[in-house]
């Protein structure tokens, strides 16, 4: 398994949180559930947000990265909110990640606007983030992560804060660069058609714990129901 996450625990309000679970190279791992179910609490104590617990082990390619710093992992991670700098223009945003590893002005511009163009953003370079749309900031997010290429990228309801159609139209177009670009992922959602498009495999959460692990054309719905 590239990246595994083993036994995490935490005792989180009134919910005991645990967790074990991976993903392959180049495959997607979707974690769904509702709100309170404990889904972005495991995906910050994969990042190293959080404390995993004392009998947690995280491993990343064959490297044991419990302890290791999050900077330091070189593991992407996406919000739901885009986050970004808003005194930088759109290709400064874009390549934060390139100037913070000290890659040079011209070197780091020329491959930001590569990026920017590949995710339907050409010509977004001078633009300020206050002039774009919910969609297009959160492309800009997703090339701010992407182009560093990290192993393995977390992604934290996406697109939940967009409406509807936007959010299964970015789906569908992050499941396409995923496969392209080829990096592991793991996203979390509440959303039962995101999961689907997204996943190769498809986790349930409920009230802190796994009930279900399989494949996005064995799941169902159901396995979401609150029981009265």
């Amino acid at each position: 398994m590239f990246f595994m996450a083993e036994n995490l625990h935490m005792d989180w309000e009134s919910v005991s949180i645990d967790f074990s679970g991976g993903v392959d190279r180049g495959k997607m791992l979707v974690i769904v559930g509702h709100s309170g179910s404990g889904k972005s609490t495991v995906l910050k104590m994969m990042a190293g947000l959080l404390s995993p617990g004392k009998n947690a082990r995280i491993t990343l390619d064959g490297t044991d990265i419990t302890k290791t710093p999050a900077g330091k992992r070189h593991i992407g991670m996406v919000f739901q909110s885009p986050a970004l700098f808003s005194h930088m223009r759109i290709v400064d945003n874009a390549a934060y990640s390139l100037a913070a590893a000290g890659m040079r002005r011209k070197e780091r511009y020329e491959k930001a606007s590569e990026w920017l163009e590949r995710f339907g953003l050409a010509g977004f370079e001078k633009r300020w983030p206050d002039s774009l749309s919910g969609g297009e900031a959160q492309r800009v997010s997703l090339v701010r992560t992407l182009i560093a290429e990290p192993r393995l990228v977390l992604f934290d309801e996406p697109f939940s804060a967009l409406d509807a159609p936007l959010r299964k139209k970015l789906s569908e177009e992050l499941r396409q660069w995923q496969k392209k670009l080829g990096f592991a992922g793991i996203v979390v959602t509440h959303d039962i058609e995101e999961a689907r498009a997204l996943g190769d495999e498809i986790t349930v959460m409920k009230a802190g714990k796994q009930v279900w692990s399989g494949l996005p054309a064995d799941f169902d719905e159901s396995l979401l129901m609150v029981e009265s």
